[in-house]
């Protein structure tokens, strides 16, 4: 009789446990459907209505990858064009330093590579630095020394803001090493402005079109013109000449020991290489008579 009470009790809380558990399911099945429905409502609202609906000509879609270039710089034996790097400096300091800084650069690191200890020290001393007070507690000027940073078109960054309509115009030293596609990139923005912007695209007011940048809005316009500047050597200022003197310069700004750490691992590959081989000898040298000895056992003979 108490087997047959315990059998029922099971009965009854196996189907009380199959019916919650089917009650539970078929709720989340309500929510899971419900979630089903509101989501594809909402997919397509944002499809078909006609007030937020997604344009194929929009400025946010355009970002050009930059092409490939075969600078001379790039191979592992090859090294920086000084002659485009020093017409490079020149392009900076009559375009680009106007509004952008090269903090990182000191006058020193100029010397040997594109200009003289003379024409460098020279370049220095047309600026004012700081110097140290007088006995009054005055502050005092200096001509600039081979020490000294190239200085930069403004005081501080809300200087910078106020003369550019808020944008703050970056500091090269790094821009090459900063940016993906490198000198590439920075070629591409330079000579990639279009005379106007394509139909469909919109741009705020004071913006620039330009298909190399994120986004394709950029603040700064074109500023590379043919026969802009005037090279000392006589090589025609073009455009594109310009854009990729300047890019030589601004890598070499990024990388300025490149050079030197192209010799260095040039020479580290060949004395590395000479010693694995000198290695390879002396352990065949040391090892070839251990390896190829023979061990003879002669048993003794037996007297008649």
């Amino acid at each position: 009789m108490f087997r047959n009470q315990l059998l029922q009790q099971t009965k009854r809380f196996a189907s009380t446990t199959a019916k919650n558990t089917k009650q539970a399911n078929s709720g989340w099945q309500k929510w899971i459907t419900a979630g089903v429905v509101v989501s594809g409502f909402s997919a397509a609202t944002l499809l078909y209505n006609d007030s937020i609906s997604s344009k194929a000509m929009t400025a946010a879609e355009h970002g050009l990858h930059a092409p490939e270039y075969n600078w001379p710089h790039n191979g592992p034996f090859n090294s920086f064009d000084h002659a485009s790097i020093r017409r490079g400096y020149q392009v900076y300091r009559e375009v680009c330093a106007a509004c952008h800084s090269l903090d990182r650069i000191a006058w020193r690191n100029m010397v040997d590579v594109s200009h003289t200890n003379e024409e460098v020290k020279e370049m220095s001393q047309e600026f004012e630095y700081d110097d140290e007070p007088d006995e009054q507690g005055n502050p005092r000027k200096r001509p600039g020394k081979l020490s000294d940073y190239l200085p930069g078109p403004y005081p501080n960054e809300e200087a910078a803001r106020a003369a550019n309509q808020g944008a703050l115009p970056p500091d090269l030293s790094l821009i090459v090493k900063a940016r993906h596609g490198g000198p590439d990139y920075v070629f591409s923005l330079l000579t990639g402005y279009p005379d106007d912007p394509p139909e469909g695209v919109t741009l705020p007011v004071g913006a620039n079109y330009n298909p190399y940048f994120p986004g394709g809005s950029i603040a700064m316009a074109r500023v590379l013109f043919d026969d802009m500047v005037e090279y000392e050597d006589g090589t025609p200022a073009t455009t594109s000449q310009m854009a990729k003197d300047v890019t030589t310069f601004l890598h070499w700004a990024s990388e300025p020991e490149m050079d030197d750490r192209k010799k260095m691992g040039l020479k580290a590959v060949i004395i590395l290489s000479s010693l694995y081989l000198l290695s390879v000898w002396v352990k065949k040298f040391k090892w070839a008579g251990i390896k190829t000895r023979k061990f003879v056992f002669n048993p003794p003979s037996r007297k008649p």
